[in-house]
């Protein structure tokens, strides 16, 4: 990556229109950040302390808990040391280094959701066949491609925003480098990076987005083959925590990346949400209607002392 910019340094000028209102967002965001860390902790401990779980679906849904950890990890630190009175300034390459890593997890966990929509897939629509198809060496290589896929989109994106020139001004109008903000401060045109930007970040999502709802109607279709209500309604519960996880991650991406006419403050709301909100969620989503992710975890809390032996 070739650096050809006099800027070393750019002023995260935070969310738009909250002025005075730092004190307050300082403590929600957080405990958002506290709760998001806390949760998918407890759902890592409960899965690998517990032998029942060593499944291919909580295989993926414990790396989906490590990205979680990390994606809010991303932004949150440096939004909230601004936010409590420090400064606004980030150095250029922890810019590239912020919009690198958004992009590297936010594409991983893309790709995540299609493989465990794969998963449900197999384990509904062919469940005498599940152990062979998603066997630890197949489990391996889906969970590896999904980090390597997600770097690769990472380091391209990277790489076409930080080759551009950035001269002056050098304030972000917004809490964290993304590309639509760091575009306009390039001194350059930035016409065919937007195009190139908005089909490889809406292509993506758009595509794993397509595969998801191909494995979903293949399995609804075999839930409404299934005789007993009781057989339905387990099938139906065994993905709906899933489709409420698909839904909360891709509304935001839709939301930023293809609306036709940016709106910062929306953005930066919508981007919260993303990146503090539904991290903060995916704990209790996947906990709350799973009675072997609830057992473990009780156990887990007894051990840490959160809960006491009667219960």
């Amino acid at each position: 990556m070739r650096n050809r910019s006099v800027v070393t340094e750019f002023i995260l000028l935070g969310i738009p229109h909250t002025e005075g209102l730092e004190n307050m967002l300082f403590a929600l965001f957080l405990s958002f950040y506290v709760f998001t860390l806390m949760g998918n902790l407890l759902i890592l401990l409960a899965i690998v302390s517990s032998t029942r779980l060593h499944t291919p679906m909580y295989f993926f849904l414990c790396k989906l808990s490590v990205f979680d950890i990390f994606f809010p990890s991303v932004s949150s630190p440096k939004m909230m040391v601004y936010l409590s009175g420090n400064s606004r300034t980030i150095s250029y390459a922890g810019c590239v280094s912020q919009l690198f890593f958004y992009h590297f997890l936010g594409c991983t966990e893309c790709f995540l959701y299609t493989v465990m929509a794969y998963d449900r897939f197999v384990a509904i629509c062919y469940p005498l066949r599940y152990t062979v198809i998603m066997s630890h060496r197949v489990c391996a290589i889906l969970a590896t491609g999904t980090s390597v896929f997600g770097c690769i989109q990472a380091i391209f994106l990277t790489a076409l925003t930080f080759r551009l020139p950035y001269c002056g001004p050098n304030e972000v109008d917004y809490y964290f480098c993304d590309i639509p903000v760091m575009l306009k401060l390039a001194c350059a045109d930035t016409s065919h990076l937007e195009m190139v930007e908005f089909i490889c970040v809406g292509l993506m999502p758009l595509s794993c987005f397509l595969l998801i709802l191909t494995s979903y109607s293949r399995i609804v279709y075999s839930i409404l083959q299934i005789r007993s209500a009781q057989g339905r309604r387990r099938a139906f519960s065994t993905c709906s925590a899933h489709l409420t996880a698909i839904l909360l991650f891709y509304m935001p991406v839709v939301l930023i990346y293809l609306q036709p006419t940016p709106k910062p403050w929306l953005n930066a709301t919508v981007q919260v949400l993303n990146n503090l909100v539904t991290p903060m969620l995916n704990p209790l989503i996947y906990s709350l209607r799973n009675k072997e992710v609830k057992s473990s975890l009780t156990k887990v809390l007894h051990q840490l002392g959160f809960l006491p032996e009667q219960m």
